[in-house]
C-alpha cells in the first residue's frame, strides 16, 4: 500500500471533500449495459406528453435589458424584447410592420421601440399588425410564450422548477446552438450513464443507483437517480446524489439530493431556433445553474458572485461542448434512417 492509499483510507468519510482513486479512464466500471437505449427513448416519450402550455425559454434574464433590444428566434419566429422603466419585459415581433427592419437595432425611448428605419415607434400595447406576445421573467430565465408553435393549450404563466430561494443562491446562465432537435438534447441529459466516460475532467464515480424502466411509469416516480462525484481536481472531487427529472416536454433538471449543495439545481432548456441555410434543424441549449449551500462560507461566496458566476458558466459550457457532439450525432444518426 503507498503512501497515498494509507491517506485515502484514513479520509473521513464526512468531509465534502473525498480522495479520488488513481485509476485510469479505461479501468472504470463499462455502463453501456445499464444505458438502454429504450429506457432512454420510453423517458422522452413519457416527457414529450406533459404539458408546456407553450411556454418556451427565451434567454437568460441577464440577457434582456431596459437600454438595448435582445433578438432572437423561436422556432422560424423572429422576436425582440426590452424592458421597459419598471424592469418588465416585453416581447413582440422581431421586424417593423413597416418596412420589415431588425428591431433589435432599434432604440429603447420612454419603454417603447424606436425603428432606426423611419422612426416608428412600437410600445408595449402594439400596433396593427404588430402585437407583443406573451412574456415572463421568472427571475433567472425569460420565457415566451407562442401558441401557433407550440400547439397546447396554453397556461398564463410557465411551469419554472422548484428552485433554491434567490436569496441563498447564485445563478448563472449559459446559451449553445446545435445542428439537432430538442429531442435530442433532452436525450442527451436522459443518459445519465455516459457522465464519467464522456466528462472524465469533471465526473467520476459515476453509477446510476435508479432508473424507470417501465413504459408508463408515474410522473412521481419518473426520475434517474444518479450518484456521481464532482471533480475539483485530478485526485479529489465531492460526491453527491442527484436526480434528473422532466417537468415538461423541453426540460430537464438536475437535482442535487444529498451531499454538497443539497437543494442546488441544473435546468436544460431545448429551445428550437430557425433552421440553418441547410435546412437542418437548430436547438438553443439555454442552460441555468442555480446553486446553493447551507455553509456559512457559502453566503459569504454570493458576495463575490460576480466572479464565481463566469466559474460556473465556464464549467457549463465546457460539458455542453462534448454533449452537442452527442446531441448532435444522435440527430444524424436518425435523420438517417441509421438509429
Amino acid at each position: 500500500m503507498t503512501a497515498l492509499d494509507a491517506v485515502r483510507r484514513r479520509w473521513p468519510k464526512t468531509m465534502p471533500l473525498q480522495p479520488l482513486p488513481s485509476e485510469s479512464w479505461a479501468k472504470q466500471e463499462p455502463t453501456w449495459k445499464g444505458a438502454n437505449p429504450q429506457v432512454i427513448e420510453s423517458a422522452l416519450k413519457r416527457a414529450k406528453t406533459r404539458t408546456s402550455g407553450n411556454w418556451f425559454v427565451f434567454a437568460a434574464s441577464r440577457d434582456v435589458k431596459a437600454d438595448k433590444p435582445f433578438g432572437r428566434y423561436v422556432g422560424t419566429t423572429e422576436l425582440v424584447a426590452w424592458r421597459d422603466t419598471a424592469g418588465k419585459v416585453h416581447i413582440g415581433p422581431g421586424a417593423c410592420p413597416h418596412l420589415g427592419a431588425a428591431l433589435d437595432t432599434a432604440k429603447i425611448e420612454c419603454d417603447t421601440l424606436v425603428c432606426r428605419w423611419h422612426g416608428l415607434a412600437l410600445g408595449p400595447k402594439g400596433k396593427p399588425g404588430w402585437r407583443p406576445v406573451p412574456a415572463f421573467d421568472d427571475g433567472v430565465l425569460v420565457w415566451v410564450r407562442l401558441d401557433e408553435l407550440g400547439g397546447e393549450e396554453p397556461t398564463p404563466v410557465p411551469v419554472v422548477p422548484i428552485r433554491p430561494p434567490a436569496s441563498t443562491a447564485i445563478a448563472g446562465v449559459v446559451t449553445l446552438v446545435g445542428k439537432c432537435e430538442p429531442d435530442d438534447i433532452i436525450a442527451n441529459r436522459l443518459d445519465p450513464w455516459h457522465g464519467a466516460w464522456f466528462h472524465p475532467y469533471s465526473f467520476a464515480r459515476l453509477k446510476v443507483v435508479g432508473a424507470p424502466t417501465e413504459i408508463d411509469v408515474p410522473e412521481e416516480d419518473d426520475r434517474f437517480l444518479v450518484d456521481v462525484t464532482f471533480r475539483v481536481s485530478r485526485g479529489i472531487g465531492v460526491p453527491v446524489r442527484a436526480e434528473f427529472v422532466c417537468p415538461g416536454p423541453r426540460t430537464i433538471v438536475m437535482r442535487i439530493l444529498d451531499g454538497e449543495g443539497a437543494g442546488s439545481v441544473v435546468e436544460t432548456h431545448a429551445t428550437p431556433l430557425a433552421p440553418a441555410a441547410d435546412g437542418t434543424p437548430r436547438t438553443a441549449v439555454i442552460e441555468a445553474t442555480i446553486a446553493s449551500s447551507d455553509r456559512p462560507g457559502f453566503q459569504m461566496a454570493r458576495k463575490a458572485s460576480g466572479l464565481l458566476r463566469p466559474a460556473m458558466n465556464f464549467t457549463a459550457a465546457r460539458l455542453w461542448k462534448d454533449d452537442l457532439d452527442y446531441a448532435e450525432r444522435r440527430y444524424e444518426l436518425r435523420s438517417q434512417g441509421r438509429a
